[in-house]
């Protein structure tokens, strides 16, 4: 096994995608199935299942890739070393994010990160789609993670779908409700996010096609201080359910026509250099959105 063996799978394994891989390696498509191919029949194991419509990793890719991945982190620095470009490992990264994936995704993602690079230093800045969008630009923030931004050139890799549900405490009357239509929400006292963010914006589109009007008595830019007000009060709230951590006292319940379906993914800028360790906390928040946010 050669070290372009070792690039070649770590660039499919942080993608999930051969073009993309192909396209970052500048490498043609079948060029890296085959080296990956050559690579497999070596060590005896499929890296990567090819069965379905998008590739996963495999059980022995998985393990391959948790010890592979820091050899080539070392590798890396080696080479930056003999260059005078060593990585100081004390330094920063910087990451946007909306606030329905810093209540439970971010932090998770922030906290499997310091198990790796206790040294580094980890800034979070909760803001709103177009702000996120402008840091980037501006090269305020290395990565972020939020939804795909209108016109803008900057790279957004999917990660997975996800419903906004209803959000209500175990008193309020819809809390036994299996599913509820958007049109019961007419004159439903609620708390939603502020309308700089694109999730308020999407609520209103979807209010408006059910023909509803809430009464929304709270605009709040914090999805945490939203659900710690639908617990203290009889406020109904529409939040990510990925942002939602199970609880005793709160009631999720799934909405229907239409039903509000937002796309997170990773965002940043085309073309920029990616350190070992950005690459390493994009893995981190790949596998946290696999395993549903």
């Amino acid at each position: 096994m050669e070290l372009r063996h070792v690039r070649y799978f770590d660039a499919i394994a942080e993608t999930l995608n051969f073009t993309r891989a192909a396209e970052r390696l500048h490498v043609t498509q079948s060029t890296l199935s085959h080296q990956i191919r050559q690579m497999e029949d070596e060590l005896g194991v499929e890296l990567f299942d090819r069965s379905a419509k998008k590739i996963r990793m495999t059980e022995s890719g998985e393990i391959l890739r948790t010890y592979l991945t820091p050899a080539l982190e070392q590798i890396d620095r080696g080479i930056q070393a003999l260059r005078g470009e060593v990585e100081v490992l004390t330094g920063s990264i910087r990451l946007g994010t909306t606030p329905s994936f810093n209540t439970r995704m971010v932090p998770h993602c922030v906290s499997s990160f310091l198990n790796h690079y206790p040294g580094i230093q980890v800034t979070v800045e909760e803001l709103s789609a177009a702000a996120i969008v402008s840091q980037l630009k501006s090269g305020h923030l290395d990565l972020a993670v939020s939804y795909r931004p209108e016109g803008t050139d900057l790279w957004f890799e999917p990660l997975y779908n996800e419903e906004l549900r209803l959000v209500v405490a175990t008193s309020h009357p819809l809390a036994k409700r299996r599913r509820v239509r958007m049109v019961e929400l007419h004159h439903v006292r609620m708390v939603l996010l502020h309308p700089q963010f694109q999730t308020r914006q999407l609520l209103d589109d979807c209010f408006e096609a059910a023909g509803a009007e809430p009464l929304v008595v709270v605009q709040l830019n914090s999805v945490a201080s939203m659900i710690e007000l639908i617990r203290q009060t009889e406020l109904a709230g529409i939040i990510g359910e990925t942002a939602v951590s199970p609880s005793d006292d709160l009631r999720v319940v799934p909405l229907e026509d239409p039903t509000p379906i937002r796309t997170p993914g990773m965002l940043w800028q085309k073309g920029a250099t990616r350190s070992p360790m950005i690459k390493h906390f994009a893995d981190i928040i790949r596998r946290a959105a696999s395993q549903g946010g």
